[in-house]
């Protein structure tokens, strides 16, 4: 029994392809190749602009995810109950556009929906920014989250169209979006620090419309 058990250790050992459990040694130039490709992807005139949309839409749904309570609080006045009913208002049409967007992406097309989503958007931060009545504001939540529910999926999906180098291509924009949302909120913070919330907000007012000019 011994001399079978040692036997088949040795089989089972000279069975092992050679290198099992050693970390292949990199390729000295990989690293530098890899980023090289993510940067050369810049160079497609139509991705810089899928880029700018994704950034402008991640832009102004990080606004009002940080933001919107407060700038219902102060800069309408209302309750911290109602600024944050308000939010909820956004959220809810957010993912209610998301759920419903597929019917409208087949019938009208991707850039129609973008397009349109800016513009939506825009028009609620506007009436947000500008309407003096509290409620006026709160009901233009609505079209600011319908508005910011599809640009950026929709974009980051138009960003893979060609099947080369589509991941490289997706991984572009979609960390232009990620930027937004970590930088974009505090910024604001930073200048409502200065000029106030309410004109800081047009801002994002700017960049939708810029989104919706340039979408393709």
């Amino acid at each position: 029994v011994a001399g079978l058990t040692a036997a088949a250790t040795v089989w089972a050992v000279r069975a092992v392809p050679a290198g099992t459990g050693r970390e292949a040694a990199p390729e000295p130039d990989a690293e530098p190749k890899d980023r090289l490709a993510a940067l050369r992807v810049w160079r497609d005139g139509r991705l810089v602009l899928i880029g700018v949309i994704v950034l402008v839409m991640a832009f102004t749904e990080g606004a009002a995810n940080d933001w919107l309570p407060l700038l219902m609080v102060d800069g309408h006045g209302v309750s911290a109950t109602a600024g944050s009913l308000t939010y909820t208002a956004f959220a809810v049409a957010m993912t209610a556009g998301r759920f419903a967007g597929g019917p409208f992406l087949e019938r009208f097309g991707r850039a129609a929906v973008v397009r349109t989503s800016a513009v939506v958007a825009a028009a609620g931060v506007a009436l947000v920014v500008f309407s003096p009545s509290p409620l006026v504001a709160g009901a233009a939540v609505v079209l600011w989250g319908l508005g910011a529910s599809l640009g950026f999926p929709v974009s980051i999906s138009a960003a893979g169209d060609d099947p080369r180098g589509a991941a490289a291509r997706v991984s572009a924009v979609a960390t232009a979006g990620y930027l937004a949302f970590l930088v974009g909120p505090p910024s604001l913070g930073f200048l409502a620090d200065h000029v106030g919330l309410r004109p800081t907000m047009g801002v994002v007012l700017a960049l939708l419309v810029v989104a919706a000019l340039l979408a393709p």
